[in-house]
């Protein structure tokens, strides 16, 4: 039986509060097209450049928790983060998850080579919003979800 996927949507908190609506956007996007998504402080725009009002160690302890539920990521990396970069890190390579990375070209210099240089990543570079979002979707339709998590579509008739 399939369900929806779990996204775990993730973005610069302490430097990205200028992003928060855009954040917002997308979350309220991905949620309106029926996926579950997880993500927090990172598009509240109740929380400011100095995070949450909570300990860090809780705050650890619940994101891991969400990384765990997620079937995959999807990293606004357009702002460098530490935190975003410890999210994708734990994505792959503790638990297992894809990443689909969001870059607004020309925002920085440049991606980030550790995201742009590894190719289990699936970025995404854009200039327009609503076409990252019809992107977006293309990349997440090839994805079902089961009881075991994630696992690509296949487009082969299994023998």
């Amino acid at each position: 039986m399939t369900r929806h996927l779990t996204i775990y949507f993730a973005g610069a908190i302490s430097g990205g509060r200028a992003d928060v609506a855009h954040y917002r956007n997308v979350v309220d996007a991905l949620a309106a097209d029926g996926y579950r998504v997880l993500a927090g402080a990172v598009a509240s725009e109740d929380v400011t450049a100095h995070g949450e009002a909570l300990d860090p160690r809780a705050i650890f302890t619940r994101d891991l928790g969400w990384l765990a539920e997620a079937d995959v990521i999807v990293a606004e990396v357009s702002v460098p983060s530490t935190g975003v970069g410890y999210e994708i890190a734990a994505a792959r390579y503790r638990f297992g998850i894809p990443v689909v990375a969001l870059y607004r070209a020309g925002h920085t210099k440049r991606c980030s080579a550790m995201i742009g240089g590894d190719a289990e990543i699936e970025l995404i570079e854009y200039d327009d919003a609503p076409e990252m979002l019809v992107r977006l979707r293309s990349k997440l339709a090839k994805y079902v979800a089961d009881g075991r998590g994630l696992r690509a579509c296949q487009t082969s008739t299994p023998a």
